[in-house]
């Protein structure tokens, strides 16, 4: 995708997500279960790197550093996240000449500092340059694991597309300010959803490479989805994470057979009105009924443009993990949106969460 606007930042895509727990084996086998493989560890520190295509996690087991003090507060999560850069040193002095605050992260001799900035929730937010063939931060700090690929096809994911915050209601042009002010992404798209007794909004913020899209979620009433979240997370935070394929169908049929949970499929009047709300769209639907995926885009003016998407259950307390695939429709399923907002809100109805009180 190329670039959509002026990119001061040399902002070029996710390096990687970091995750910590503050109970030990809980990333590992989820991890595993979804495609993703160890492929190295850290010279110094407890800490190891889990690749999937070209995909990087980092689970951080070091104590006393700022990814267990997250964990603590939030339980297993998603602690920190990269961006890719053209220049760390140059990006870095340009965000906290805009106000970001600086975060110093320990490091031990010989080991790369890695520049950090505070993002959400007080997680770091890394900015890296160095992601060349043989040069990059994982060459450095790392050490592979021999016989191991280094960049293991797994269940078919490729990158991530994108991540999303969950954030306190009032809050949602607060964080939209920060990534406009000091990255320049921009809003592209904007959701207000209501259900039967909930809703929210959102504004999908994505960045000038278009490689790195961030919607943010608030709360539209009270007790619905964002506020549970809020209050099982212990704050703002990542909420989701969705990961990229080529072939949507095969990655779920292997996600199901690792043992991934995936969320229960929608009713079958969804399927049945695919053919009108996108007419002549060419997918399989039985097979994508047999698997719960949805199906988004347009079909209008011969501009077929389509997006496949399925989320999991939620598995590191109230986060969980989207799949996608894009044949050429570069948003985030508005028209599956509501479908997602109401079948999380029937399983809070069920759960005594919400809903009409006797």
């Amino acid at each position: 995708m190329a670039d959509l606007f002026e990119n001061p930042m040399g902002l070029m895509g996710f390096e990687f997500v970091e995750f910590a727990s503050p109970e030990p084996n809980v990333l590992e086998p989820l991890f595993e279960k979804l495609g993703f493989t160890k492929v190295a560890v850290h010279r110094s520190k407890d800490v190891v790197l889990y690749r999937q295509g070209g995909i990087n996690f980092i689970i951080n087991k070091e104590p006393k550093s700022l990814a267990a003090y997250f964990a603590a507060e939030h339980g297993p999560s998603a602690c920190g996240m990269a961006f890719r850069v053209k220049d760390a040193h140059k990006a870095y002095k340009r965000a906290l000449e805009l106000g970001a605050q600086a975060l110093e992260i320990p490091t031990g001799p010989m080991e790369l500092r890695l520049p950090a900035i505070k993002g959400i929730g007080g997680a770091p937010l890394y900015l890296i340059d160095r992601f060349t063939d043989g040069m990059t931060i994982y060459d450095i700090d790392f050490e592979f694991i021999e016989g191991v690929a280094l960049h293991p096809a797994g269940h078919g994911l490729k990158v991530i597309d994108h991540l999303t915050h969950n954030v306190y209601r009032g809050r949602m042009s607060y964080w939209a300010g920060f990534y406009e002010r000091l990255f320049n992404f921009r809003e592209i798209r904007y959701f207000d959803i209501k259900g039967e007794y909930t809703g929210l909004t959102s504004r999908a913020m994505t960045a000038p490479d278009g490689k790195i899209r961030i919607p943010l979620n608030e709360e539209a009433g009270g007790g619905g989805q964002i506020e549970e979240f809020l209050m099982q997370f212990n704050g703002e935070g990542i909420q989701h994470i969705a990961l990229l394929t080529d072939n949507l169908m095969d990655t779920v049929d292997r996600l199901r057979n690792a043992g991934v949970r995936l969320m229960t499929a929608p009713p079958a009047t969804y399927y049945e009105m695919l053919k009108e709300r996108l007419p002549g769209h060419g997918e399989p639907v039985e097979a994508l009924q047999a698997r719960g995926i949805l199906l988004d885009g347009s079909t209008e003016k011969n501009d077929k443009r389509l997006l496949l998407q399925i989320f999991s259950e939620t598995v590191l307390g109230p986060v969980f993990f989207e799949f996608i695939q894009r044949k050429g429709d570069e948003g985030f399923g508005e028209g599956n949106f509501k479908a997602l907002f109401e079948s999380i809100e029937r399983d809070q109805v069920q759960r005594g969460v919400v809903g009409k009180k006797s």
